[in-house]
């Protein structure tokens, strides 16, 4: 499989390093140094890109490639409100879009999990439901994407109205999520159902970023030889 990288940062070079590990070529690398290197003509050899940049940057990157007619796997959150445009370019063009707003294994597992326990717990108003999730220092988005898909696994699992707020408390009918960003942390999201009587929680924690990066690279495998939208769901 032949690569490109698009944002050589941690996530990127710790990308860089397991498709090396696992017998793939990155034969093209952007970074804010070159980024008029992203065009066509230079992605016409690559089969797979891997977009990890900002969430600023993401939408024009991922349309590039998308226009290209190229295959993009899309790790970067806090764009989405033009994901549902880039979905139906990589129709058009019959290219290749699986957008993730976490690649950790664990992590889409939890995704399943939490709708599941959301319906169960959905006959119980009694319990109140919220997210806590911690991320690294220099994360620029928050709530995280992470956090966003837990609330919304919630609210479908929930058989009545309700939304999510984030750094206050929420009100009966509003999911808070309380966001923290310290340290060095990759990723700490921690569901609490809880009522006068008892609590139930739920947590996944990343210990390094090199399970997202695989994660995103097994993604890419998957993608190589595939066409319109994709998702966790598809290869899981």
């Amino acid at each position: 499989m032949k690569c490109a990288i698009i944002g050589h940062g941690k996530m990127g070079r710790e990308i860089e390093r397991i498709l090396a590990e696992r017998g793939h070529e990155v034969v093209l690398v952007i970074d804010e140094n070159n980024t008029a290197d992203l065009t066509a003509e230079n992605l016409q050899t690559v089969d797979v890109a891997f977009e990890f940049t900002t969430p600023d940057t993401a939408a024009a990157n991922v349309r590039t490639v998308l226009e290209a007619g190229g295959r993009v796997v899309c790790g970067t959150t806090g764009w989405l409100k033009e994901l549902k445009a880039m979905e139906a370019l990589a129709e058009e063009r019959g290219g290749a879009l699986f957008y993730a707003s976490n690649f950790s294994i664990g992590v889409n597992i939890m995704f399943r999990i939490n709708r599941r326990l959301a319906e169960l717990m959905n006959p119980h108003a009694e319990y109140n439901v919220r997210i806590e999730e911690t991320h690294h220092m220099w994360k620029k988005d928050a709530p995280s994407g992470t956090a966003i898909t837990l609330a919304e696994g919630i609210i479908e699992g929930l058989d009545r109205k309700c939304s999510w707020v984030n750094n206050r408390k929420g009100k009966a009918e509003e999911i808070e999520i309380e966001s923290h960003r310290e340290g060095m942390v990759t990723g700490i999201h921690t569901i609490t159902y809880a009522s006068v009587d008892d609590q139930l929680t739920l947590t996944h924690n990343i210990i390094n970023r090199r399970a997202l990066a695989l994660g995103a690279v097994v993604a890419g495998e998957y993608l190589a030889d595939k066409s319109g939208v994709h998702t966790m769901d598809n290869l899981l």
